[in-house]
């Protein structure tokens, strides 16, 4: 048991911080041992870990905990990005015929006239299965991942470079989950952007399928990769920056004696920030997709001598960062506020200092 003790003294509390203290027991007890009083000289351990025992409650960690993070992610990228479908709409075909779609308005009206409000919404069926697939993976693999690289750090460690643990679990979940994304990616872009091609899912698979093969599923998985991995590394290591930020300095009261709806708040500020950040650093690669997804036998080269390099940072960019922050903002509500509704604590908070190793040895 000691060992079992020692191991879970590993993960540092910032990481997952609580909004239930009255809901955690003393590490020591969940031991199945007592143990003396500490002398008053003996160094006090504050220490504290959600009772698994308790009723109702999804023990931290445990295979349930990771299934709830799972379809928090489900709801969170599935829903916001299916509800801005009409934003997603304007900006690819502004991307891929910019001559025609001048401009944010422009693009809209152009929309309405040649195809009415439901024009609007075409494409929204892969959209919802698609990011459903990737939201389940990302927000599900990150919390694995995250909590994989802090037991390897330790526990000094995992706060002194708490950043690069962000970034390398949230880098990892997010290659696994383009994979499930870039079918239902490939579909979209090219339902969206070619009217005529298919009405949705169900006809533009089978035809994508026969016209470039099951592999022509994949073939933007690279750009995929290069827009994704930057934007989500940049998604999750930015908003645990940001949050812990405002905890720390915008408000005065502790994480764990605030309301639920001001950490579901803090969530939504903190995501929307992160947002702007996404879409700034993963654009280019946004531009790449949405060209190979639309012209058979398109290559990278062909995209950048087509759009140019100034055109490749900048086209759509002013719609994707509102897409993007109101996108990435909701997700985060909507996530911490499933975790929420289950009993788990929000994502985020205050970092505390670094653990003494003489400590962490105790």
């Amino acid at each position: 048991m000691a060992l079992s003790s020692e191991r879970q003294s590993l993960i540092p509390p910032f990481l997952y911080s609580t909004s239930f203290p009255s809901k955690t027991l003393p590490l020591h007890k969940m031991a199945g041992h007592s143990t003396p009083s500490p002398s008053p000289s003996a160094p006090k351990s504050n220490f504290m870990v959600p009772a698994p025992s308790e009723p109702g409650k999804i023990e931290m960690f445990s295979p349930q905990y990771y299934a709830a993070c799972t379809v928090g992610g489900i709801l969170s990228c599935g829903l916001t990005h299916t509800a801005v479908t009409p934003l997603d709409l304007v900006k690819c075909n502004m991307q891929i015929d910019p001559a025609k779609y001048k401009s944010i308005s422009s693009g809209f009206g152009v929309l309405l006239k040649e195809q009415g409000i439901k024009g609007f919404f075409r494409g929204w069926v892969p959209t919802l299965f698609g990011y459903s697939a990737q939201g389940a993976c990302k927000f599900g693999f990150y919390e694995f991942f995250k909590k994989y690289y802090t037991d390897l750090a330790g526990p000094e460690n995992a706060s002194k470079y708490k950043t690069l643990i962000y970034l390398a679990g949230s880098a990892s979940a997010e290659v696994i989950a383009d994979v499930a994304l870039c079918p239902f990616e490939a579909v979209k872009v090219r339902v969206q952007t070619q009217p005529g091609f298919a009405r949705g899912m169900a006809d533009g698979l089978p035809k994508f399928v026969r016209s470039e093969g099951v592999l022509g599923l994949y073939k933007g998985i690279v750009p995929l990769w290069g827009r994704q991995i930057p934007y989500t590394m940049m998604k999750f290591a930015s908003f645990e920056t940001i949050v812990e930020v405002i905890y720390k300095h915008a408000i005065p009261t502790p994480k764990n004696e605030c309301s639920k709806s001001l950490q579901l708040g803090v969530s939504f500020a903190g995501g929307y920030v992160a947002g702007v950040f996404c879409a700034v650093v993963s654009h280019p690669a946004d531009n790449l997709v949405s060209f190979l997804n639309n012209a058979k036998g398109a290559t990278v080269g062909d995209a950048v001598k087509k759009l140019g390099l100034w055109g490749l940072f900048t086209r759509g960019l002013p719609l994707r960062i509102v897409m993007i922050g109101t996108l990435t903002g909701a997700q985060w509500g909507i996530y911490d506020a499933f975790k929420v509704f289950v009993g788990l604590p929000t994502t985020g908070g205050v970092a505390p200092a670094p653990v003494a190793p003489e400590l962490a040895k105790a």
